[in-house]
């Protein structure tokens, strides 16, 4: 019952999160397509910024490579590359190098062994297998009946709260690296002091994605876990 007539309950517990993460992405386009029309002093591009970051602290061995897709930019820690969207790759913007010295953050992070880093890498392969096949086994076992569902149910929710965890454990990662980043563009000289205001408001939005995926994948567990809870008082 609670399983299919529970539409209601669930929106309850996981509207908010959604709306939060879909005026977040609203809000990391406006800031990105702001500001990605506001060069640098410097006119320095965002693939040059991360170059620049990434060598003064001895990572010559990472590569920076352009990606497609937009707002694609990412770290590999498996291969050491620092992949960056045309936009950011070939941009001389605020935007840009923001979103580039953020990334590069992420290198610097793995090279200094930052522990929420490692543990969210080292987490990779459970989320990748708990996010799909948590909610499966979920209602698999709201199907059956007695104590072995009830059982199989909490299994399924257990693996899906890897996802919750590693949400969590993304915020410290991503908001450390805009950290750094900030820090880093105006001691490094990239940027000007006054230009970090757009940089301030492309990584606070972008951050506020990663809050509402967080809140989203709790909110979901808090949902799976009522409804087992219900069921185990009926």
């Amino acid at each position: 019952m609670y399983a299919f007539g529970g539409y209601g309950l669930y929106l309850l517990f996981s509207l908010p999160a959604l709306l939060l993460g879909l005026w977040a992405q609203a809000k990391v386009r406006s800031a990105f397509a702001k500001y990605s029309k506001v060069p640098t002093a410097r006119r320095i591009a965002g693939a040059q910024a991360a170059r620049m970051l990434l060598d003064s602290y001895g990572l010559y061995d990472v590569d920076v490579e352009e990606v497609r897709g937009f707002l694609s930019d990412h770290y590999d820690p498996r291969s050491r590359v620092l992949r960056l969207s045309p936009e950011v790759y070939s941009g001389v913007s605020v935007a840009s190098v923001g979103v580039a010295a953020h990334e590069a953050g992420h290198a610097l992070q793995h090279k200094e062994h930052y522990a929420p880093l490692t543990l969210r890498s080292a987490m990779v392969p459970s989320v990748q297998i708990g996010s799909w096949l948590g909610p499966i086994i979920f209602f698999i076992g709201l199907f059956l009946q007695g104590s072995i569902g009830t059982s199989i149910a909490w299994l399924g929710l257990i693996l899906f709260g890897a996802t919750a965890v590693f949400a969590i454990v993304t915020l410290p990662v991503e908001f450390d690296a805009s950290k750094r980043a900030k820090k880093l563009l105006v001691s490094q000289g990239i940027i000007a002091p006054q230009e970090l205001e757009g940089v301030n408001a492309v990584l606070d939005a972008a951050a506020l994605t990663y809050v509402a995926a967080a809140i989203q994948a709790v909110s979901t567990m808090l949902y799976y876990a009522f409804i087992l809870t219900s069921r185990s008082r009926d």
